[in-house]
C-alpha cells in the first residue's frame, strides 16, 4: 500500500530501478522503449535527462510516477515497489508524493490562478495555502487573473504552483520550456531550482535543452531506451547563468 507518510532520506535513493523494460505491442511492430534501465537517484536532487524523442525519457517518468507499468524489471520508490502496486495504490502514490509539469499547462480557463491551485490543495492532506504557492512561484500578485491574463510563462509557474501546493515528495517535469523563449524559460527553471533548493523536493526535468544540464545535481543521458551515461556535476549553474 501507498504510504502518505514516506519522507525523504537522503541516506537512500528516491528512486531505484532494477532491469526496468517497456514494450508496446507484439511481435514485428513491438516498440522497445525501455531496455532493461538501472538507475538510482538521491533524494532531495535536481535530475535532468537528457536523449532525443524516443529514447525514453517520457516513459521512464510515467513509470516512476505511477502512470504506466513496466513490462518487466522493478521499480522502487524508497522501500515501495513501484512495479508491484495495485492501481488504487498508485493512485494514492501520486497523489499523496507526485507533482507533475508538462509543455502545456493545462490551466483550467474559467478559474483564476488561485482557483486552478485550489483544486489541488482541496484534495491534498497537508498543502500549502493557494497563495503561499502563488508566492513561492512570484505570483501572489496575479493570484486572480485568469490564464488567458497571463503570459505563457506565467502560465506555467502557475502549473508549477498547482504541482507543489500539495507539497509533494517528488516533482517530474516533461518539457517545462519546450513552449516558451530563453528570457522565460530561464524564469522557470529558476521556480524549479528554488523548489528543490527551498523545499528539498526530489525534481526530475525532462528537456532537450543540453544547456539546462548545467543546473543539475545529476544528469542522466538517455538513447534507444537505454542509459548512456550519468554525470554527476560538481559544480553547478543558476538557472540565469544557463546560456540557451
Amino acid at each position: 500500500m501507498a504510504n502518505p507518510n514516506t519522507k525523504i532520506d537522503q541516506a537512500r535513493p528516491a528512486f531505484k530501478t532494477s532491469g526496468l523494460t517497456k514494450i508496446y505491442g507484439e511481435g514485428d511492430t513491438a516498440v522497445h522503449a525501455l531496455r532493461g534501465v538501472d538507475l538510482e537517484v538521491p533524494g532531495g536532487e535536481l535530475v535532468v535527462l537528457l536523449g532525443a524523442s524516443g529514447s525514453g525519457k517520457s516513459t521512464l517518468l510515467n513509470i516512476l510516477g505511477g502512470l504506466d507499468r513496466a513490462t518487466d524489471g522493478t521499480a522502487h520508490f524508497f522501500d515501495q515497489n513501484l512495479t508491484e502496486m495495485s492501481d488504487n495504490d498508485l493512485t494514492l502514490y501520486r497523489r499523496h508524493h507526485v507533482g507533475f509539469v508538462f509543455q502545456f499547462y493545462n490551466l483550467m480557463p474559467s478559474l483564476s490562478a488561485r482557483e486552478n491551485v485550489e483544486l489541488v490543495t482541496e484534495i491534498a492532506d497537508d498543502p500549502l495555502d493557494a497563495g503561499e504557492a502563488l508566492e513561492l512561484v512570484g505570483l501572489g500578485a496575479r493570484q486572480h487573473h485568469f490564464p488567458a491574463e497571463l503570459s505563457g510563462g506565467e502560465q506555467q509557474r502557475v502549473a508549477i504552483a498547482r504541482a507543489i501546493a500539495k507539497q509533494p515528495t517528488v516533482l517530474f517535469c516533461d518539457e517545462p520550456t519546450g513552449a516558451l523563449d530563453s528570457t522565460t524559460g530561464r524564469q522557470v527553471l529558476r521556480v524549479l531550482q528554488n523548489v528543490n533548493d527551498n523545499l528539498g523536493t526530489t525534481v526530475m526535468i525532462i528537456t532537450h535543452a543540453a544547456a539546462t544540464a548545467a543546473m543539475a545535481h545529476r544528469v542522466i543521458d538517455m538513447s534507444d531506451g537505454a542509459v548512456r551515461e550519468i554525470i554527476e556535476n560538481k559544480t553547478r549553474l543558476s538557472a540565469e547563468e544557463i546560456e540557451w
